[in-house]
């Protein structure tokens, strides 16, 4: 079987592959996202996350020849404009309430890279709208998931506590958590890496 390595420092990738039953190696890839979302400053959110999975998919490539490298990203936007991870409370606090009551989209790349080339991308966006909760709901509920606040681009886990937050989602759960999953499970069937 071919390689499959992971270039992505995010769990809930990870969790999703292992879950799915896909042998893969996690790597940490030496790539300045900060410095890459500035070359891109003016596209469209779902451009800059298929981009910056594709960046992320060759700079691991460039350490793993001969494996299959799997680079991800996800945006989210709400009416035309991009959002980050919130880097305080104070900002995923921001974030939130921004949210409330209004429907976004969170766009999930993924791109295979193999010896320095593309070799499969997908992107998936899914809609997701929030409920109107109340001030001291959204209090309480900072309080109690304060890492998942920190983790996520809508400082939300959908798999936890944050599905409260929701009326209506629609799209590819496995998009929301950041991995198109199927296409990529299909994709390495076919190129002989996970049995058929």
């Amino acid at each position: 079987m071919i390689p499959i390595v992971l270039a992505s420092k995010s769990a809930v990738r990870a969790r999703v592959l292992s879950n799915a039953g896909a042998p893969f190696e996690v790597i940490d890839v030496q790539f300045d996202e900060a410095a890459a979302k500035a070359t891109l400053r003016g596209h469209a959110a779902r451009e800059v996350a298929e981009a910056l999975a594709q960046d992320k998919a060759l700079a691991g490539a460039a350490q793993r020849p001969g494996a299959l490298v799997i680079g991800a990203d996800q945006t989210l936007e709400l009416g035309g404009r991009m959002f980050d991870k919130a880097a305080s409370l104070a900002e995923s606090r921001q974030r939130l309430i921004a949210l409330r009551g209004r429907s976004h989209q969170l766009h999930a790349a993924i791109a295979v890279a193999r010896d320095g080339h593309i070799v499969w991308r997908d992107v998936a966006t899914a809609t997701l709208t929030m409920r109107d909760f109340t001030d001291a709901y959204l209090e309480a509920y900072l309080e109690r998931n304060q890492r998942a606040a920190l983790a996520s681009v809508g400082a939300y886990e959908l798999e936890g506590e944050g599905a409260q937050l929701f009326t209506t989602i629609q799209g590819d759960f496995f998009a929301i958590l950041g991995v198109p999953l199927l296409g990529l499970l299909a994709f390495l069937r076919d190129a002989g890496a996970l049995p058929r």
